[in-house]
């Protein structure tokens, strides 16, 4: 018969149409399901499987493949049977969620451009270039309630007790239980009194009684140093967020600046935005 195909030939073209395409000609367009009359395609499938919660992107390749596609098939074919019949409310809420999408799309792509690291440099100069070292001190304090009890603690330090352990027996700070150890700190954490002693001192020494409005204080001091300005890789990442930041404040300032904006003159009583019966039309 001049219609039927040579054996090989027809197991050459039927193998042809069973095989997946090439992974060099798949791209976002590529499609991979129909619904009616609308496509799903690889980028509908990238797009998706990047909104999934982080633990249904730990699934394997195969399973979260089948799992995406199926999700879209039947967002697809629900989708279909109410086609373009919204209801009003529906029909505004998607208008604002595409309005509110494409402004955070139009946002983002400005954030990542005024990343680069000029920018960068000039943010690391504008917050530190002109930064003097500051002071840091590492201290201890035991904290009691009057006068006399912080001369007693005084003394028995003179006598040789050991600072941390009076610390957890004495102290009625927070930082008691740790040995009355305040880790690291610079000028303008501390309330005056207590900051005037520890500048004062040298590493080793301990206090005499100092009173705050948290009562008395015998503070020892372990170590001071000075703190230089941060290398730029260690507050990169800080400074790459407040380039986009100002760089997406002053986008939507230049923007709404440049629109062509018409407010209509028409009184509107602001409760009018709780009646949600607007959307029964």
């Amino acid at each position: 018969m001049t219609f039927a195909l040579k054996p090989l030939a027809a197991l050459t073209l039927a193998a042809g149409m069973a095989l997946p395409a090439l992974a060099e000609d798949i791209g976002p367009d590529t499609v991979v399901a129909r619904v009616g009359n609308q496509e799903i395609t690889i980028g509908h499938m990238v797009v998706l499987r990047a909104q999934l919660p982080a633990e249904y992107q730990q699934l394997p390749d195969d399973v979260l493949y089948q799992a995406v596609l199926d999700q879209l098939i039947r967002q697809t074919a629900v989708g279909e049977a109410i086609g373009t019949d919204l209801s009003k409310g529906a029909s505004l809420a998607l208008e604002n969620e595409r309005r509110s999408f494409v402004a955070g799309e139009a946002l983002s792509r400005v954030a990542e451009e005024a990343v680069t690291d000029e920018a960068v440099q000039a943010a690391y100069d504008a917050a530190y270039g002109a930064a003097h070292p500051i002071n840091e001190y590492h201290a201890a304090h035991i904290l009691v309630e009057t006068e006399d009890e912080a001369k007693a603690i005084e003394t028995e330090l003179a006598n040789g007790a050991d600072f941390a352990e009076l610390a957890k027996e004495k102290s009625t700070g927070p930082s008691g239980p740790n040995g009355g150890d305040l880790g690291w700190f610079s000028e303008g954490m501390m309330v005056q009194p207590f900051e005037e002693a520890v500048v004062a001192m040298k590493p080793g020494e301990v206090s005499a009684p100092v009173q705050t409005q948290f009562g008395w204080h015998v503070i020892k001091l372990y170590e001071s140093r000075l703190k230089d300005a941060p290398a730029l890789d260690d507050v990169r990442g800080d400074l790459v967020q407040k380039i986009q930041r100002d760089a997406m404040e002053q986008a939507l300032e230049k923007y709404t600046e440049e629109a062509d904006v018409t407010r209509t003159e028409i009184e509107v009583d602001p409760a009018i935005l709780k009646d949600q019966s607007l959307l029964d039309q």
